[in-house]
Parts: structure tokens; sequence; C-alpha cells
């Protein structure tokens, strides 16, 4: 597998029956083709409703493809369900497990579903590795929100899967708690976990991610090293500090918006490549103010994302 992709999607289409009284379903992905190299934190993005949980649930074999093909660690989840099953684990953006057994109740069953015999279970090492051992005879229904998010971690790693997929693990938490589980994925993929991660929070998928694809209305529109995938963003952003009061603000063709802040500072947004933060500045001085300060943006992972997608 050194070669081969972690997952491996190609044309992949799904449209949900129509309901009562229409001729039509709706159409939840519409050809979507990308690959996940092994070893790597992938980021899916999305504006809601793009289609990345219709295309996770396809993975973890919840919803059925319309057509298409979709390998997971070289196994074909038609053909070879059970091995791509055993491939992936999946932590869902839901709290999903008896809140009347025990973590390690928890992780024990999840041990039976997989054939796992009792002598090989991981239970007390994956309690250990979430930092859970001290609620191990807890139940379930009794751990905070962050420690039910760990347990799911857990869970999906019961079966030793080579690749781990997080539908938005963060959302609704707090700052701790994103700290502290993105620690975990982190040291996961330092293991040699293939990490796939949809979340809201751009900034943290630019700092996470390696490599990011970005859905939209069932397509993918953009799949590129996170890097590369930055350096698209045409625009910049320009704060301009003046001698006096503004009268509004300056607007001229290169720039794309132009807003007070502050009663005498400008923001200016433009696009790199039909205008120069020299040439921005210029146009400011022709409108009768002198400059006091200047402080640039560059573009970063939600400027792009805003670009591409339309949505902010």
């Amino acid at each position: 597998m050194t070669n081969q992709p972690a997952i491996s999607i190609r044309d992949l289409v799904k449209r949900y029956a129509p309901p009562k009284g229409e001729s039509e379903g709706k159409l939840a992905l519409n050809g979507v083709s990308f690959d996940v190299p092994q070893g790597q934190i992938f980021g899916l993005l999305g504006p809601n409703g793009a289609g990345k949980s219709t295309l996770i649930n396809i993975l973890a074999g919840l919803v059925t493809k319309t057509s298409g093909s979709a390998e997971i660690w070289g196994f074909d989840i038609d053909r070879q369900r059970r091995n791509a099953s055993r491939a992936i684990g999946i932590v869902p953006q839901e709290i999903v497990f008896d809140p009347f057994f025990t973590p390690f109740e928890v992780l024990e069953n999840q041990g039976g579903f997989y054939g796992i015999a009792k002598h090989l279970r991981r239970s007390e090492e994956l309690l250990a590795a979430v930092h859970l051992a001290d609620k191990r005879d807890a139940y379930a229904r009794t751990l905070s929100g962050g420690m039910k998010r760990r347990l799911l971690v857990a869970k999906a790693m019961v079966h030793s899967p080579p690749i781990l997929v997080l539908d938005e693990p963060t959302a609704g938490v707090d700052v701790e708690l994103r700290r502290q589980l993105w620690e975990l994925v982190t040291d996961l993929n330092k293991e040699g976990v293939t990490i796939v991660l949809t979340t809201h929070y751009l900034e943290e998928a630019e700092e996470l991610c390696d490599r990011i694809a970005i859905i939209n209305h069932g397509e993918c529109i953009a799949d590129k090293p996170t890097r590369e995938l930055v350096g698209m963003a045409r625009e910049k952003i320009v704060r301009v500090s003046v001698d006096k009061d503004l009268a509004g603000p300056v607007m001229e063709e290169t720039f794309t918006k132009s807003e007070v802040t502050e009663p005498r500072v400008l923001e200016i947004t433009y696009d790199r490549d039909k205008a120069s933060a020299g040439q921005v500045l210029s146009i400011v001085q022709q409108h009768g103010y002198k400059i006091e300060d200047v402080t640039t943006r560059e573009p970063d992972l939600e400027d792009v994302f805003v670009q591409l997608t339309g949505s902010g």
C-alpha cells in the first residue's frame, strides 16, 4: 500500500429518491473525484449542504452511492465491503453510544462488533491514549462533552484502522477541548494514521491539514496541498491610518472592497493581480489624505474558501 492512496474516490454520484409528488430527488454528489494520500491529515471542506456528510456516510456504509467508485485502503466499498470497513474508523458529529455503559464497556462492545477476540482488544490502552483511564468505570452519561468526544475517537480506533475520519469533531465545543482534540489527532497522525477531517474552523484546517479538498454543491472544486491552495487567493487587504477623519470609503476600479472601520482607519481589499500596495496608497493620497500608518494582511484559507464557494 506504500504508493496507493488511503482513499480513492472516482466520479462519485449520489442522487436521493425524490419526495412524494416530485419527479427528481436531490443531487448530493455530482461526479466527485479525489485521492487521500497515506499518512497525511486531509481536510474535506465545504459550506453546509455541500455533500461532505453524504460522502462520509457512503464511505462508512450508511448511504448507498448512485454511481462511481470508492476504495478504502485499496478495498472497493462494494466488492470488498468488510475489508473496506475494517480499514476506516468514523468519528461522527453526534454523540453516539449507550449512556448507561461505562467507557470500558463501550470499547469492549465495539470490539465485539468487529469480531476482535477478547484477549486482543485494546480497551485499556485506548482509554489511556484519550486520557480517560480514570473514567474507566464511570457511566458514559456522566462524562463531560470533551470526554465524550474523546471516547468517540477511542471507539473509532477499536479495530486499529489505518484511516480515521472526523466529521466536525469540534462543532460547538470550547477552545480548550478543541486544543485537546487536535493534540490527540496529531499524535495519531504521527503514529501513521491517515486523518480525514471536516471542519468549519478554517484557521485550524489551514494549520493542521497537509492537503485540502473543497466541495461545493456536490462537486469537488479544489484539491491541492494546503499552501498551494492558500496561494490561489487573489485578494489582499491593506489597513491605512490617515491624518484626519474620513469622509467615506475611498473607492476605485481596482478595489474590490473599501470600508471605514474607525474614523481615521480605512480597510481596502484589492486584487493583487491588478494593483500593488504602493498603488493603493497612492490612490488614498490622491483623495487628500496623509498616510500615518499602514498594515497589510496576507490571504488565508478563509479568503480562498469565500472566493471559490461565494459563501462567508
